[in-house]
């Protein structure tokens, strides 16, 4: 079951059987940021993949907080 959600999620959420990278090593490269953007929102307490890319894709900060680039507000990880 959990393999189903996550080749769910990579090719319906993320589009990876239209991605048309071919060369060197972009293949690989774009499979781990698929395989790790998910699982960092599942660890934060997604349930909903494309919910969770919408939040983060509409602020810079709330992005930057989540991979700890910019510390969270009010030291709460959200």
């Amino acid at each position: 079951m959990i393999e189903n959600r996550a080749h769910y999620v990579r090719d319906v959420t993320l589009g990876e059987n239209a991605d048309q990278t071919h060369v060197g090593h972009a293949p690989h490269a774009s499979a781990a940021w698929r395989n790790a953007i998910p699982t960092l929102f599942r660890k934060h307490g997604w349930t909903n993949i494309a919910a969770a890319f919408g939040h983060y894709g509409a602020s810079v900060q709330y992005a930057l907080e989540l991979i700890g680039a910019l510390p969270t507000r009010y030291g709460l990880v959200l």
